[in-house]
């Protein structure tokens, strides 16, 4: 385990070193607009906590979040906005029905979040399956965003196991899953980085993976690029993967991924990285893309507490003063809407295509529905059980 964690945090550090010097010895576009996007696995049960602490970490969420929301605003005039990808195990108690009603109020939006192929691997069959039941019901809530009418989502997959691409097939099973999100609607995968096995090759990148029918077919892709946008594969949109020197010397040199945790808090220093990874659209160096991730329940603390108010303070401060950068802070959505325009060669404001291709969701937090169906849970729990 130590060898692999020392392996992996060497290849990070091959693969950014050249990367980050051509891009030092770059003249840096001006102004520079800067799209930071907050996604969230958001699992209220994580760690099978009674039904109390769950109520308790929504109560928190629902109370602190707009407070600290309500402090901060970008370029755009907008509040920062939180991307939560909701996992249809923890449909219960009421919990999406009360994040659909944060949305409503504009602090951000809902997408999938699933966790499969753990008690036994799962299928493809099985899988669509259980995506579409996912859709089915979520969009009882008005959950999603639209294009020519059909329901398209962001994903997320649990354990890190896109693709199959764990060690033995372990949370997940089925090879060709990228086929299978492209069949029912996913404009785009957030999972990565994941700093394990199942992170690809290819890092600090937005590219289009094509699915090859073989386990981890996401390890390499077509960069996004100005002009040729490939809609037929999926795409991948990573967040930050950078090494680091903690205190101490040279052999505490670490690879950072774009994870905020209790004990990988936001900080300035974190920021910097975020933003010198520079990650963007080919031949469009001037929108950088910020994508960063957070266990939001379980690290609420990090995310709704001091650090994260004060990195929302810097970001205004340091990345938004209108000449060197520009600041925005977008959904999850928002940001692939925005990467779609890029590709496009769309001009200005990146602001304005925030509904480029898909629309914004109408949530509805009227229907009294406070769990999952049991046909819903039952294809979960199938492949899922403890």
């Amino acid at each position: 385990m130590v060898f692999r964690k020392i392996q992996f945090q060497l290849s990070v550090l091959r693969k950014w070193a050249p990367r980050d010097v051509a891009l030092r010895c770059r003249k840096r576009p001006t102004p520079t607009h800067v799209m930071f996007c907050l996604v969230d696995h958001f699992e209220p049960g994580a760690g099978g906590v009674p039904r109390d602490v769950e109520k308790q970490r929504m109560r928190d969420l629902m109370t602190r979040y707009p407070k600290l929301a309500d402090r901060h605003r970008d370029a755009d005039g907008l509040r920062p906005k939180r991307t939560w990808f909701f996992p249809p195990h923890d449909h219960r108690y009421g919990h999406l029905r009360e994040l659909v009603s944060l949305c409503a109020a504009g602090y951000g939006e809902i997408e999938l979040h699933l966790h499969h192929g753990k008690s036994k691997p799962d299928t493809a069959e099985h899988l669509e399956h259980t995506l579409r039941l996912c859709l089915d019901e979520y969009s009882q809530f008005g959950i999603f965003g639209q294009v020519q009418a059909e329901k398209r989502y962001g994903f997320i997959h649990g354990d890190w196991a896109l693709d199959n691409s764990r060690r033995h097939g372990r949370f997940c099973g089925v090879d060709n899953e990228l086929a299978v999100l492209k069949n029912t609607g996913c404009y785009a995968d957030f999972t990565f980085p994941s700093c394990n096995e199942a992170n690809p090759a290819q890092i600090n990148s937005i590219y289009y993976a094509r699915e090859d029918g073989k386990r981890k077919s996401h390890n390499r892709g077509t960069p996004a690029r100005v002009g040729s946008g490939s809609q037929n594969d999926l795409l991948i949109v990573q967040g930050p993967l950078h090494p680091i020197l903690l205190p101490g010397g040279v052999f505490r040199l670490r690879a950072f991924g774009d994870d905020i945790t209790w004990n990988k808090p936001c900080s300035r220093q974190r920021v910097d990285h975020w933003i010198r990874t520079w990650i963007h659209v080919q031949d469009r160096p001037d929108w950088v893309f910020v994508k960063v991730h957070t266990h939001g329940t379980i690290d609420a603390e990090a995310v709704l507490g001091p650090a994260m108010d004060e990195t929302f303070r810097y970001l205004e401060e340091r990345y938004n003063d209108g000449t060197q950068y520009v600041l925005h802070y977008v959904t999850a959505r928002e940001l692939y809407n925005i990467v779609s325009a890029a590709e496009a060669g769309a001009a200005g404001s990146p602001g304005q295509y925030r509904d480029y291709r898909v629309t914004a969701p109408r949530y509805d937090a009227t229907p009294q529905i406070t769990e999952a169906s049991r046909a819903l849970s039952a294809a979960v729990w199938a492949t899922y059980a403890a």
